[in-house]
């Protein structure tokens, strides 16, 4: 079992995020110390955690996340993570047409000061 300083050193994810995941029931402490409040994480915590971590990396919200816990078959994190790819690469269509309509603007300037 991990102290919070402990796990959050493991994992990466910061006290204030663990505390965060466990208010939300996302992540919490499979014990909590009745005497002086300390949570414990176990290695199952562990794994899952670091799952958390990688979904948050590619953007997933946090109800999203949830989603995803609460199918314990993981049934759905194919779909979802396919989704939030899509979104992704829409995102990027959009970037890439302001990218080119800012040099156009730009361009359009130059020709005016010629």
């Amino acid at each position: 079992m991990y102290k919070v300083s402990e796990f959050s050193a493991l994992t990466g994810l910061s006290k204030e995020t663990l505390r965060y995941y466990a208010q939300v029931e996302l992540l919490e402490p499979v014990f909590v110390d009745p005497a002086n409040q300390y949570r414990y994480y176990d290695d199952g915590s562990y794994l899952l955690a670091l799952l958390l971590a990688k979904l948050r990396g590619f953007g997933l919200t946090i109800q999203e996340m949830k989603t995803v816990m609460n199918d314990k078959s993981f049934d759905n994190l194919e779909k979802l993570l396919l989704k939030k790819k899509k979104n992704i690469e829409s995102e990027i269509e959009e970037l890439r047409s302001k990218v080119a309509d800012i040099d156009e603007f730009i361009e359009s300037g130059k020709e005016r000061d010629k």
